[in-house]
């Protein structure tokens, strides 16, 4: 019997050994793969377009690219990222800043391409490393902090961050994210245009924490989503059951929500799953940018007026704007 009971003790242990062995693995695994590029350097080069203007604003700017991170002092935040035109080393003149809510277990290192195509367009651009973002929290500490270094004498950034040019762009939980962060904190008004790609809806959001109102929104809203079923998957009644991250009745019913005063489009990737989003709305979040913080008049001409090119662009569908 002693030798059985022994011989059981010596399974178990082996066992929570062998649990725990397993678990330090796959931790150890985790922690690589968090740290892994989701983009390669080149990634817009792959992005094919018919229609020019979302051709040439999917691509890279005139402006050379150079970055700085700075330590937030926050183990959730990490660090704050910023990249912008090199230029600004040099310049006297201001640039429009825009601020990147990440997506669900995504951080700023995890795509880092991505906001260095988005800078090479005249703009600084700010991240961070927070991996769970739709709380807005760590949006609005970025926002601050950024700003922050337009005052130091000693940062590069010393009177070159325009204070009224500041835009926000969130994909999936960060698009959730971003309109808290526009609606919910002390500085959610220095904010003057956002774009969300697949924006966690808001059964949805509610459910994850993440619950925002967006008839709160009052600034220029262009909110886009796929049509693959990871982003709309069919249901009956989205707000009894889930209907995908972000899907088409949800984005009719936060267009309708915000008042008609406030400028605003809703616009769906034809075929777009929602893992897709980040790259295949690369062009048209670029123009809306460029048009909102730069005045870029051929920007302008994809969003306003009969000819306005998202209209043709066999890219898009379900298009609804008031401009």
């Amino acid at each position: 019997m002693k030798k059985i009971l022994k011989g059981i003790i010596t399974a178990v242990a082996v066992i929570i050994v062998a649990v725990v062995v397993l678990f330090v693995v796959l931790a150890i695994k985790n922690s690589i793969d968090s740290k892994k590029p989701q983009l390669t350097d080149d990634y817009y080069t792959s992005f094919k377009s018919d229609s020019p203007l979302e051709k040439k604003f999917s691509g890279l700017g005139d402006y050379e690219v150079a970055n700085a991170d700075f330590d937030a002092g926050n183990k959730t935040i990490d660090k704050y990222r910023v990249w912008y035109p090199k230029e600004l080393e040099s310049s006297e003149r201001e640039y429009p800043l825009i601020v990147i809510t990440n997506a669900s277990n995504v951080a700023a290192l995890n795509y880092e391409p991505y906001f260095k195509r988005l800078a090479s367009w005249g703009f600084i651009v700010a991240g961070n490393e927070d991996r769970q973002a739709g709380s807005g929290e760590s949006t609005s500490l970025t926002l601050d902090y950024v700003l922050q270094l337009n005052d130091k004498s000693d940062s590069v950034f010393y009177k070159k961050i325009s204070q009224t040019n500041i835009g926000i762009i969130g994909f999936s939980q960060g698009g959730a994210g971003a309109i808290r962060a526009v609606t919910e904190f002390e500085n959610s008004n220095r904010y003057k245009t956002m774009f969300t790609g697949s924006a966690a809806y808001p059964f949805l959001a509610k459910n994850m924490g993440w619950e925002y109102d967006a008839s709160k929104i009052k600034i220029p809203y262009f909110m886009a989503a796929g049509t693959g079923k990871t982003d709309d998957s069919g249901v009956e009644d989205i707000y009894k059951e889930f209907g995908g991250v972000c899907p088409l009745e949800a984005l009719k019913d936060i267009y309708s929500t915000m008042s008609n005063d406030v400028t605003k489009i809703r616009a769906r990737i034809k075929g777009a799953e929602h893992e897709d989003m980040l790259t295949l709305t690369d062009g048209y979040m670029t123009a809306w940018m460029l048009w909102q913080l730069q005045g870029d008049t051929e920007a302008q001409k994809v969003f306003v007026g009969d000819t306005a090119e998202i209209l043709s662009n066999t890219n898009w569908q379900d298009i609804e704007r008031n401009i």
